[in-house]
């Protein structure tokens, strides 16, 4: 009786299992935000080489979590003197893996190229520009990267251009005369019309709410936040105020999100910052042998992960910021954009890209429907890259 009791209690777990693993094969998963080619250069590996332990991606284990296209973050700092030839260099990278991995990825360029892909059992990859300091302030540059496999290009990074105002500056620097302006100049209203015309996602991730308000009133496109989440959650300047959120519900577009702890949960960020300043001479020693600080931060994390683990925040959190947006928008206004290989933490179980099942399962758990899963695990984003499209 003890033992037909058990059994009783184990059997929906079984098939609750069967059924999210099931579910998340068949639905096409999408992550719009991963860092792993900065990583990768930073780090001197390859991604078609066995990461584990030394980064949160790798071919193979894009494999194992499921992920069937993956938009790489192309990124530098604002302190880099030639942004246009870096961008170009981690371009050349994933090119140079894609040419010796042609049975297992390849750089797509439209939605029909993708879904080919796809069906090949191949990794469709695209570019997505972090950062609008690396075109240079030259739309021939924007044409360039868009020819390359480029749908979307975030227009700021934390530091400003000198045609958009980034959340960074506009939150810091709001009262300062270094502001020369606030929000997209003529300058920038033109790349997010000539982005428009292209077919190329204008994403509003790490832009200032004037910025954001700017291209909300000039794109005729649905637009992107590749990796953010919700202000309301956690009020941080990376993250989205219910009135964004809403206008972008309105506009179409979606809100992908940012596995980044601090972004996630508000209390992280403190913690961050004194683990931080307890290793600060050896976060400037690898700053002076020319590694990027972000990259240096990340670094001396995973050199003491015991330290901050215990920092880390559940993942139930991540999934609150989901279900915050989805009760504001609807369900086909949000997605993933990890920001793997780009982030020091991430919430607990999400340990690297073999993670993306455990989402699924716990969004079975929260009473998602199926079909909205697989809205939320790629169906949305694949949308907006459509409906920009030419």
């Amino acid at each position: 009786m003890i033992k037909l009791l058990f059994l009783l209690i184990a059997i929906p777990f079984t098939i609750q299992a069967q059924n999210y693993q099931k579910l998340h094969a068949k639905a096409i998963v999408v992550d719009s935000h991963n860092d792993i080619l900065t990583a990768c250069m930073e780090k001197k590996v390859s991604m078609d080489a066995d990461l584990k332990g030394r980064t949160h991606s790798d071919l193979k284990r894009w494999k194992e979590g499921g992920v069937d296209a993956q938009l790489f973050s192309v990124w530098c700092d604002g302190d880099q003197a030639n942004p246009y030839a870096w961008a170009t260099r981690e371009m050349d990278t994933l090119d140079a893996v894609v040419s010796r991995n042609p049975d297992k990825m390849v750089i797509v360029k439209n939605y029909k190229e993708l879904k080919q892909a796809i069906k090949n059992k191949k990794l469709a990859s695209m570019f997505g520009v972090e950062g609008g300091h690396m075109i240079e302030n030259n739309l021939d540059n924007l044409n360039t990267f868009y020819n390359r496999g480029t749908r979307y290009m975030t227009l700021t990074w934390n530091n400003s251009t000198s045609w958009a105002t980034s959340a960074m500056t506009e939150t810091t620097k709001k009262d300062s005369l270094a502001l020369a302006h606030k929000g997209l100049t003529d300058f920038g209203k033109q790349v997010v019309k000539r982005m428009n015309e292209l077919g190329m996602v204008v994403d509003i991730s790490h832009v200032g709410e004037q910025t954001f308000w700017d291209v909300i009133h000039t794109t005729t496109k649905p637009v992107i936040a590749s990796h953010s989440n919700a202000y309301a959650l956690c009020p941080v300047f990376r993250n989205l105020k219910d009135e964004q959120i809403l206008a972008i519900g309105k506009n179409g577009g979606v809100i992908d999100l940012n596995f980044y702890a601090g972004f996630v949960d508000s209390s992280f960020r403190s913690k961050e910052i004194k683990f931080i300043l307890s290793h600060a001479r050896e976060i400037d020693s690898l700053r002076e042998a020319g590694v990027q600080r972000e990259y240096a931060i990340t670094l001396i994390t995973e050199k003491y992960a015991s330290e901050v683990e215990a920092a880390r925040p559940p993942m139930r959190m991540l999934l609150d910021h989901l279900d915050y947006i989805v009760n504001l928008v609807g369900v086909n206004h949000v997605g993933l954009g990890s920001d793997f290989d780009g982030i020091s933490s991430a919430p607990k179980q999400l340990d690297d890209v073999t993670s993306y099942p455990l989402i699924t399962k716990a969004l079975l758990e929260r009473g998602y429907r199926k079909k909205d899963i697989t809205k939320i695990l790629g169906g949305n984003i694949l949308r907006v890259l459509k409906a920009n499209e030419n």
